[in-house]
């Protein structure tokens, strides 16, 4: 048996909720779905519980592969498995779908009881604040009262960080991987920008396409493209695709043109073909509005003041996205309070998808890391 090994088939869950969940928004969800995967063993004391947080365009399916489907492997199937970073022979791993996606959790493209009609652009405006208290609640149901960790990367480490501000006694360590604080001003409007690819397509129709048997595949499309080139270095698009013409010779057209023109495309088309348009939108929104500091008087410090969890940040010199300066300030305001933090900031040349990828040092010290969040586990 290889160490580094799958957790081998797993099938997704759903977890109905009848009570109401309300929205930092005012908005209110009288019921509500999550869709969630777990890998490994819950020990007898549920203390080993580590929950890990999704980006942008992921889901519940984290780890392993489905039985129907064996291509579709987790996201980070890399990171979490037996003899893996993190070890599914010490830890219950749990993935989730946020509220919104369109992966199995209720979204836009669900079915509103009331109107009996998908909620469309109807569905609230939702928060990393949200989607951390229906995490709360998911816990409940599995009678997690404490997770030994909360990880993410990206978006899904502003949600591991929510975790240690708004349930401090909830969780033992955070494991906060290409984070940032708040977006910056650019990320916004980049943001802005693929929102507006999407909305002004005209199979859009305000968010009520699936009514008009549509989907606005060409603002998907774009949005992808404009995000994709965010993901990346300007150093690896040069390595991986350079100025290469696919016919080797300028083509005098405004066709594909560039290799990496070509690459774009086949990213923008096929993510089009499963990822929801309306669910593109609240969750960029989600990233823009986390502001930890907001409530506290704008001060980074005072946000993380009630966090009693031990930290590991990390980041990747190549980010421009979340650059580790970003990371930097979380990290001042956890020493500012005197929490135990750890961080780590690596030479690597990926850009933001970093945190996604099989590098040695990283590996490393994520696992390191749980090996001392297991050696604190109650025995």
């Amino acid at each position: 048996m290889h160490l580094e090994q799958s957790v081998g088939a797993v099938r997704p869950r759903d977890q109905h909720f009848g009570e109401p969940l309300g929205f930092r928004s005012g908005a209110v969800l009288d019921s509500y779905t999550l869709r969630y995967e777990t890998y490994g063993s819950l020990n007898a004391d549920k203390t080993n519980a580590v929950l890990v947080c999704h980006a942008l365009n992921a889901s519940h399916h984290v780890a392993g592969y489905y039985e129907d489907d064996p291509k579709n492997i987790g996201w980070w199937d890399n990171m979490i498995g037996p003899g893996k970073p993190l070890d599914t022979n010490r830890f219950f791993v749990i993935g989730v779908n946020n509220l919104g996606g369109c992966f199995g959790s209720t979204g836009p493209s669900s079915i509103n009881p009331g109107s009996g009609l998908p909620y469309g652009s109807s569905f609230p405006v939702i928060t990393v604040e949200d989607w951390v208290n229906a995490q709360a609640r998911l816990a409940d149901t599995l009678g997690i009262a404490r997770f030994a960790a909360v990880m993410g990367g990206s978006l899904g480490a502003m949600q591991a960080l929510q975790w240690a501000i708004g349930y401090p006694d909830r969780v033992n360590h955070v494991v906060a991987v290409a984070a940032a604080p708040t977006l910056s001003a650019q990320n916004i409007a980049f943001n802005e920008v693929a929102r507006q690819a999407i909305t002004t397509d005209p199979d859009f129709h305000g968010g009520n396409y699936y009514q008009h048997g549509v989907v606005p595949r060409r603002g998907l499309r774009l949005a992808r493209m404009i995000g994709h080139i965010t993901y990346l270095s300007d150093d690896a698009m040069m390595e991986k695709f350079g100025r290469a013409l696919r016919e080797g010779k300028p083509g005098f057209h405004f066709d594909v043109d560039f290799e990496v023109e070509s690459y774009l495309r086949h990213q923008g088309d096929k993510f089009s073909e499963y990822f929801d348009a309306n669910t593109y939108l609240l969750i960029t929104r989600a990233l823009d509005y986390f502001d930890p500091a907001q409530d506290s008087g704008g001060s980074l410090t005072r946000a993380f003041a009630d966090a009693r969890a031990k930290f590991l940040i990390v980041s990747f010199t190549s980010d421009w996205r979340f650059a580790p300066e970003r990371s930097r300030e979380i990290v001042k305001a956890l020493l500012d309070n005197r929490r135990d933090v750890s961080y780590a900031e690596i030479e690597a040349p990926h850009g933001h998808d970093a945190f996604l990828l099989d590098d040695p040092r990283y590996h490393a010290l994520v696992r390191s890391f749980f090996e001392t969040v297991h050696a604190e586990l109650p025995r």
